[in-house]
């Protein structure tokens, strides 16, 4: 089993009023699988939780799929993984979070397929580390449906344990060290969380969450306080059912807005900058519901467009430059997804959390030109 703690050491990445880029330099592990290993890991690769197809999957600008873990099994195990909500390159690792289908949705378990698990696997498919049961529902050290875990700079991990109405920061030995909600409580008050739905670490220390139940976006300090808000439990017009959030720019902030059909850039003032619809592109349906957006260091916006079973990247004018799967179309055949939740573009951490397992070659702050390491 591969020792995380043997990482080399570097300083966390940091940015002031801008936008980060922090792009993949070297593997930090060598593979020994059968995959194409020459396009293994490759920056500008396109990594894609793609939720009921049961599998996480690495792409190539020509569609092709150049690393993949997950049988299609609804059944969750050593190679296998449920209905995956999260997908992150740790190095040379996946950090996966395997989410497990709700009832009604997976043909073969109608009554729900657990996973539960949020895990680390090498090149090989092999799996290296792991938080939580295979299958179990709970609290304390057992998660309930975890839809989003980032691997922090300082080795830990923020899960975004849904089920269970919390955002916790564990070690890799599994010690809760923060949370923020109270565990299998849902509710909008002081420490409280309703179907949380992503988190992510700014560079203050505070963590920016996706309150999907309360309609909102909140950034909150290590002390439970939110210290800025967008969106209201109480007005759907504002955001509905926010699915992803994080902080781009001069301290803007990108939001999934999942029931609304839209991305939304807003001010910290909480003007919207930037919107962007996916229900009104051609062959869209009505409602696609996009999970999960992150800006890219070229400008652009990549989109997981959950129900039109397609991940498109879409510049600042809405245009369409490239998209993996084939809008309202569900399979597992050449350029195509069911029901993909995320996708991150390898070695691009602009807005999101910078792992621990990467390197870095540039941090550059688009604003005062400077270099920060």
């Amino acid at each position: 089993m591969t020792n995380l703690k043997s990482l080399p050491s570097h300083a966390p990445c940091i940015y002031r009023r801008a936008v980060v880029l922090a792009l993949v330099l070297a593997p930090l592990w060598a593979g020994n699988a059968s995959v194409a290993q020459t396009a293994y890991n490759t920056p500008g690769n396109i990594l894609i939780a793609d939720q009921f197809n049961n599998r996480v999957v690495e792409v190539d600008q020509n569609h092709n799929i150049v690393w993949q873990f997950g049988t299609g099994s609804t059944k969750a195990g050593p190679y296998s993984v449920v209905a995956p909500n999260d997908a992150e390159r740790v190095g040379d690792l996946t950090l996966i979070s395997g989410t497990g289908a709700p009832p009604g949705l997976e043909p073969q378990c109608p009554g729900g397929c657990p996973d539960n698990r949020v895990f680390l696997v090498n090149q090989a498919g092999q799996i290296v580390w792991q938080y939580s049961n295979t299958g179990v529902w709970g609290w304390g050290g057992q998660l309930s449906a975890p839809v989003c875990a980032v691997f922090l700079p300082n080795k830990h991990l923020l899960i975004t344990d849904q089920g269970n109405q919390r955002v916790i920061d564990v070690t890799q030995r599994g010690k809760l060290v923060w949370q923020y909600g109270k565990t299998g409580v849902a509710g909008s008050g002081f420490n409280e969380l309703s179907s949380p739905n992503s988190s992510e670490l700014l560079p203050s220390g505070n963590i920016l969450i996706a309150d999907e139940g309360n309609n909102r976006v909140i950034e909150v300090n290590r002390n439970q306080q939110i210290v800025w808000q967008y969106g209201n439990p109480n007005d759907t017009n504002i955001l509905n059912g926010p699915g992803f959030a994080s902080r781009v720019g001069i301290g803007n902030t990108l939001i999934t807005d999942g029931n609304n059909n839209r991305i939304l850039e807003v001010t910290p003032s909480g003007t919207v900058v930037f919107t962007y619809y996916t229900n009104n592109r051609s062959g869209s349906i009505s409602s696609p519901a996009p999970s999960h957006a992150v800006r890219l260091y070229n400008g652009n916006t990549l989109i997981s467009d959950q129900i039109n079973n397609q991940v498109i990247e879409v510049d600042p004018t809405g245009n369409i430059v490239f998209s993996q799967g084939q809008v309202n179309v569900a399979g597992t055949g050449f350029n195509q997804l069911n029901w993909p939740y995320d996708a991150k573009m390898i070695g691009d951490y602009t807005g999101i959390t910078a792992s621990y397992g990467s390197f870095f070659r540039l941090i550059h702050t688009l604003w005062d030109n400077q270099l920060i390491y």
